[in-house]
């Protein structure tokens, strides 16, 4: 079961563990209430939202393993204020695990989501993608306020290519390709919740490509785990390498894709998305 992480060894969670903390109810569902700590412009910054599906999953009793893959669909807006995670194990065998979650704000189902759990064993194993060469974190500036937005300021973000346009007051980029130093402020030890988050971290990637803020919306995110609970526990409180990606905006809609790498060169996990996007 997961256990949250304390600041400064001290009896206070951290930031992170209060904002995805869920209280089990007499009717099997889960209690849950969002952290002004993750304000995003309109409701809760959507990483912490699916970390907190998926920490609905990590602290059931029969699950199995670690989490293989997480799919979040965007149903709705999430309200700020309470809201219940409903759980439900729709397949089991001995090595694997299908689950599914709905978070409910009165009767509206505004998140659905998807995981697979698997025990890992050891096989043979190889990593076709190569990190790319970037600056090491400590070399470069933190970023500070971001659009007034509140959730940023619970990250050290360190871009080492690309930025915001919409916010820099720069022209277009030819591309939107970023690559970003992040870790949790403050630091706080990765594990599979946390890089739920960081994978959602990435700004869209219409505000990489264009000078113009324009309203957006994830709609749906898919997360690859390529590392299991130990492999985490390595990384620490390091910072991690985020590099992503658009690669179409049409008809209303973009994808992003996302590698998150540590710092020693290992894939942790990739992940796309599909956002609403409105001229």
């Amino acid at each position: 079961m997961s256990q949250p992480h304390l600041e400064h060894a001290t009896s206070v969670p951290h930031i992170f563990d209060r904002a995805i903390a869920l209280q089990p109810q007499a009717n099997g569902t889960w209690h849950g209430h969002t952290s002004t700590d993750y304000a995003n412009m309109i409701g809760p910054f959507g990483g912490v939202t699916a970390a907190t599906a998926l920490q609905a999953l990590l602290i059931q009793p029969e699950r199995l393993g670690d989490p293989v893959a997480l799919t979040v669909n965007f149903a709705g807006p999430v309200r700020d204020g309470g809201f219940e995670v409903r759980v439900r194990l729709m397949r089991s065998s001995r090595s694997t695990q299908h689950w599914s979650v709905d978070m409910v704000q009165g009767d509206d189902c505004v998140i659905n989501a998807i995981a697979v759990f698997a025990l890992r064993r050891p096989t043979w194993s190889a990593t076709e993608i190569v990190m790319p060469e970037v600056v090491a974190a400590d070399t470069l500036t933190p970023v500070g306020d971001i659009m007034g937005v509140r959730w940023p300021q619970c990250y050290d973000m360190r871009f080492a290519r690309g930025g915001l346009r919409g916010v820099d007051g720069a022209g277009d980029n030819p591309d939107s390709l970023t690559h970003l130093w992040i870790n949790d402020k403050p630091p706080r030890p990765l594990d599979f919740a946390s890089l739920t988050a960081i994978c959602d971290a990435f700004f869209p990637r219409l505000f990489s490509r264009r000078a113009q803020m324009v309203p957006i919306g994830t709609v749906s995110l898919n997360i690859h785990f390529h590392a299991d609970a130990a492999t985490l526990a390595q990384q620490g409180s390091a910072p991690v390498l985020g590099v992503a990606q658009g690669q179409i905006f049409n008809l209303g809609f973009s994808d992003q894709v996302a590698h998150v790498w540590s710092a020693q060169g290992r894939l942790l996990a990739t992940s796309q998305q599909a956002v609403w996007f409105k001229e």
